[in-house]
């Protein structure tokens, strides 16, 4: 059930950041669109991950995160995978590292996309009850 191809469940339109970007824009994206972690690059090329742990690890008031940069908090060791590699990749390795996003590179490690949790579970729920009439009143189907 899982043998198909991240890319066909991928998110594929990311919002990322630079590395010279503040932690009060990292702040803003992460509350305002309710992610947990938003890749960082250069140009193309993945270059880490900010999350909202890592706003929470540093200990600062909202205010002190307008002088503070991305490359000064963010992860730049990042478990990646290709848009090549099957959906039960991405479920192994959420299930063996408690992760809940991966950025998804190809083999020049330009950013492809995002798999989530919540993308595995819409295609597994897709592949059980594909004429659930929930699938019809859900926008994140389309």
């Amino acid at each position: 059930m899982m043998n198909e191809r991240i890319a066909s469940v991928m998110t594929k339109e990311v919002i990322t950041v630079s590395p010279e970007d503040t932690l009060e824009k990292v702040r803003e994206i992460l509350f305002q669109r309710h992610f947990h972690h938003i890749p960082v690059v250069e140009g193309t090329k993945l270059v880490g991950v900010i999350t909202s742990w890592d706003l929470i690890k540093t200990n600062k008031k909202f205010e002190e995160y307008r002088g503070m940069k991305v490359k000064d908090l963010m992860t730049t060791t990042v478990a990646t995978l290709s848009p090549k590699e099957l959906i039960g990749a991405a479920a192994m390795v959420f299930l063996k590292n408690l992760f809940h996003g991966i950025p998804v590179v190809d083999d020049e490690g330009d950013l492809k996309g995002v798999i989530t949790t919540h993308d595995v579970l819409k295609y597994l729920f897709q592949k059980e009850y594909p004429d659930d009439p929930f699938l019809k009143q859900t926008h994140w189907m389309e």
